[in-house]
């Protein structure tokens, strides 16, 4: 079970719309909610400055937690979690990852940009450098469409999970079985989703088949289709045997366009997604299929790198 949260802050409004999530995780779920500013080597003599920063919106974030414990009767059951701010002085991505392993953090939870600027995945980026290091769960709000879906006001949630039919693209179910059970799994429906490229001459079309181009197509996305349905079932069932309730769909295109057109028309409060599955991705690079679905979408996204 996890118990942890880290929540980088750079003092930007902008990186603060990830709180709205680090409230809800500390009151529904009872983590523990670490708030980390870190600032330059030469903005030393500010520290009093930032510790009061962190103070405040610790406070902030206190009393909204304990608001919702009281709407929802935590308080009289359960510890009350706690939330703390930390500073930092160094280089960011440096020192949130030796945060998350000192403290034993569960998820790191950060806007994908504020004031280091990170609007989309550049190398050397504070957000990329995390994400290629980090041995634990990632949590990505996209800061221009946190206001968009605000996670505490929708009467539901559903959760999207990609996947392409490999085990380390699986190895987000651990995590999203613990997550769904947030708030009570009769508020939750996860949709599981297999998409299939269509298929390509060369590839798949041997000159001595006797049937046309466009039967051999046909035949082959049918075959895709019924193959992933049988796959989903049973990922299906195995959620609802913990109680999750889910459905399942299956799309033929190309992974990235498929997974944005999909998620911006069915409204996700997180997509699920591995950092690399069957196709690939092994590191951040452009045209990496979970660049596109962060850049492209309004869901947050909640990355897992197998190890």
């Amino acid at each position: 079970m996890y118990k942890k949260i880290l929540v980088p802050l750079d003092g930007s409004e902008l990186a603060e719309k990830v709180l709205v999530y680090a409230k809800e995780f500390s009151a529904r779920m009872d983590f523990d909610v670490l708030l980390l500013h870190v600032c330059a080597r030469d903005q030393y003599e500010a520290l009093p400055m930032h510790r009061a920063y962190l103070e405040r919106v610790a406070d902030g974030l206190r009393t909204q937690s304990e608001d919702i414990r009281a709407v929802i009767g935590a308080q009289q059951k359960r510890e009350t979690p706690q939330i703390i701010g930390k500073v930092a002085v160094g280089y960011a991505a440096e020192e949130i990852l030796r945060y998350s392993d000192e403290e034993k953090v569960d998820i790191i939870l950060m806007a994908t940009h504020g004031r280091s600027g990170i609007t989309r995945w550049v190398l050397g980026s504070v957000a990329d450098k995390v994400l290629r290091a980090s041995r634990i769960p990632v949590l990505l709000v996209r800061t221009p469409a946190a206001e968009e879906m605000v996670y505490d006001q929708w009467p539901k949630r559903t959760l999207l999970v990609p996947l392409d039919g490999s085990k380390l693209a699986e190895s987000v179910l651990p995590h999203l079985g613990i997550l769904a059970k947030q708030r009570g799994v009769e508020t939750v429906e996860v949709v599981l989703l297999r998409v299939y490229e269509p298929p390509v001459v060369p590839a798949d079309y041997p000159a001595s088949l006797p049937v046309s181009w466009e039967e051999h197509v046909e035949q082959e996305m049918a075959r895709r289709k019924q193959e992933g349905e049988q796959y989903l079932a049973e990922i299906q069932k195995g959620l609802e045997k913990a109680g999750i309730k889910a459905r399942s769909e299956v799309i033929i295109g190309r992974p990235a366009d498929s997974i944005l057109e999909y998620s911006n028309t069915i409204r996700f409060n997180i997509i699920f997604m591995a950092t690399h599955g069957r196709s690939g991705l092994s590191r951040w690079a452009y045209g990496s299929v979970a660049e596109k679905v962060l850049t492209g979408g309004t869901s947050p996204l909640f990355l897992v790198r197998p190890v």
